[in-house]
């Protein structure tokens, strides 16, 4: 037996449209619909990395919004309007903080991060690098740089590696959770490039060695998820203006 739930409009947050399956166990998605994503074109070069994502369809009544277009999207009768953030970099402020400690990682993380800007457009003009003591430091000078509005998306980049006592665990957890609270009282991205490993060795690898470089990975998140708030528009109130605005009363 179906039972009404009297929901017109509902938002899905999920890294696999698969996971919509169960809306249509409940009656909510619609028929089959194509999901459309033109994909963006290059602004530097045939060289440059692909941008967007191809064409397809998929079932379950979803209707795939890239690059802004879901407003268009929402007005669609019967379906389900699926986000997807693009690798559009028109404009994109992006600021980097990244730990001076282990530089011999951090150095090559960030270069890795830079560099895949460039390549997929981002005016180099348009980042900012700042260079904080150790990974500790970096939540709260990301969060102050995010609190300006000066930048679309924080990438914060350090290396913890696990020594002999519980230094380790300690600093990890920091820059982990400081990351991701920055992030929430600002409203900015703050994408999370901190690698921790238990050997020098394994920080290499990931520094641009046999594991590729997280710092250009986390360069394509940085985008990714930029324009994915840019695309939702929800114009949210950052929580750590709210402080300063309780202050002032």
């Amino acid at each position: 037996k179906r039972i009404s739930l009297g929901i017109a409009v509902a938002t899905m947050v999920t890294a696999r449209a698969t996971r919509a399956g169960c809306l249509k166990a409940s009656g909510v998605a619609g028929p089959r619909a194509a999901i459309s994503a033109r994909p963006a074109g290059r602004s530097r070069g045939a060289a440059g990395p692909p941008r967007g994502r191809e064409a397809r369809t998929v079932g379950l009544g979803l209707r795939r919004s890239v690059g802004g277009r879901a407003k268009a999207t929402r007005r669609a009768a019967g379906a389900v309007v699926e986000h997807v953030g693009s690798l559009d970099v028109a404009g994109l402020k992006v600021g980097i903080v990244v730990a001076r400690f282990n530089d011999l990682i951090t150095r090559p993380l960030m270069e890795g991060a830079v560099d895949t800007f460039e390549r997929y457009g981002v005016d180099l003009s348009d980042v900012e690098v700042v260079w904080v003591p150790g990974a500790f430091e970096i939540p709260l000078i990301a969060q102050q740089m995010a609190a300006t509005s000066k930048y679309d998306v924080i990438l914060c980049i350090g290396a913890v590696i696990r020594g002999a006592t519980t230094h380790y665990d300690s600093v990890a957890g920091a820059a982990t959770n400081g990351t991701l609270t920055a992030g929430l009282n600002t409203c900015v991205p703050c994408i999370f490039g901190v690698l921790t490993t238990d050997t020098m060795e394994q920080a290499f690898d990931r520094a641009g060695g046999k594991a590729g470089n997280k710092g250009s990975e986390a360069a394509v998140t940085a985008i990714e998820t930029a324009n994915i708030i840019r695309q939702l528009d929800l114009s949210p109130k950052p929580l750590f203006l709210n402080m300063e605005g309780e202050a002032d009363e």
